[in-house]
């Protein structure tokens, strides 16, 4: 692609590889203002030093959202856009620390790492779901107000005169006709799940499980648990788990199908999510061991969420087309939505394409 091959970011700044790091891409690996400070020193400090701060910042976020959850869910409050910002927060705490102590197992107790990992995976899961559907029916809807309006995306391709021009607008006033009721229709649908899962969310923060993992989490904040033997160890120890989460990342977006590939081939969709779930335990690992987020990495993630919410707005536009009885009209304005949403997955491909930092994965066929 456009930038040097260049395969570790977990390294210290420091001491980069001949050839490596210099220029742009050495600044935007680690601002310069933190390089000295939370570049990975060579022996001074231990893991303990580097790992337990940041599970204890990450547990203190965690039970700062937490208040302010119950503060702006209370029946005082609208339990709105304040809440909402809590829940993500909370959400993001709950991820961070749940990818450390995949990434970092072996320096922790094994056995309370997974436990406490595979809880707030369900809990983030949970409060996800309610957020993903609300997205999922403003994405939905406002694609087909722009589908339905006086003319056709210029992504649609070029127009021809006559029997092509003719069909254009024939298809136009069919769509025109099915999207009223395609979106009324998804907004059933939707805001039922949506209504569902908002439940779910009350009833799982309400209950004794709940309340289990937000006691761990406190004592997380207060006390991290260290495999035995790992006190004294130095802080170099980290940069092996974490640069093989690097690599994994790195394998996985080798093997993602070429850019030619079928858009609405939705068996790829799964390595495509796989690259995400990785990219995010790298992203977290460099937060570990430099002290700050990869900004390079930025953009590519970010890509990545757009083909997740893609993915899921097509396979919603799709299971509503397969509602019985529904109407031609209907299920015509479905399906070009589907195929508005297959498009956007691949735009958002070629957006990661543009954007990854690193030139082996994608200079394959």
């Amino acid at each position: 692609m456009r930038r040097p091959d260049q395969q570790t970011t977990t390294r210290p700044p420091s001491d980069p590889a001949p050839g490596a790091g210099s220029g742009a891409d050495a600044t935007a690996e680690t601002p310069p203002d933190k390089a000295g400070e939370q570049g990975h020193p060579a022996g001074d400090l231990t893991t303990e030093a580097v790992l337990a701060p940041y599970l204890r910042g990450q547990a203190a976020d965690f039970l700062r959202s937490l208040r302010l959850h119950h503060e702006h869910s209370s029946p005082a409050e609208s339990g709105g856009h304040d809440a909402a910002a809590a829940t993500r927060a909370l959400r993001r705490a709950a991820r961070r620390i749940s990818g450390s102590l995949h990434t970092f197992r072996a320096a922790l107790d094994p056995h309370w790492a997974d436990q406490l990992r595979a809880e707030l995976a369900w809990l983030s899961g949970v409060l996800a779901r309610e957020h993903a559907y609300a997205g999922r029916l403003t994405r939905l809807v406002e694609a087909l107000h722009q589908l339905s309006g006086p003319a056709l995306p210029a992504a649609r391709g070029a127009r021809a005169s006559g029997e092509a021009a003719a069909s254009d607008a024939q298809g136009r006033a069919a769509l025109g006709v099915g999207a009223a009721r395609a979106g009324a229709l998804l907004e059933r649908r939707l805001t039922l799940a949506r209504t569902r899962s908002h439940s779910a969310a009350l009833q799982a923060l309400g209950s004794s499980r709940f309340h289990a993992v937000a006691d761990a989490v406190a004592l997380l904040a207060s006390d991290v648990p260290l495999a035995p033997g790992t006190t004294g160890r130095t802080a170099e120890a980290l940069l092996e788990p974490a640069e093989r989460a690097e690599q994994r990342l790195l394998a996985a977006v080798a093997a993602l199908p070429p850019a030619d590939s079928e858009p609405y081939n939705e068996a790829q969709d799964a390595a495509w999510h796989q690259a995400r779930l990785l990219l995010r335990l790298h992203r977290y690992a460099h937060e570990v061991v430099l002290g700050a987020a990869a900004p390079a990495l930025a953009s590519c993630g970010h890509a990545l969420d757009l083909h997740r919410d893609a993915v899921e707005a097509a396979a919603a536009a799709a299971a509503a087309a397969r509602t019985p009885r529904i109407a031609p009209a209907t299920a015509y304005a479905l399906g070009v939505l589907h195929a508005d949403q297959r498009h956007e997955v691949e735009a958002a491909r070629a957006v990661f394409r543009e954007t990854w930092p690193y030139a082996t994965a994608l200079t394959a066929p």
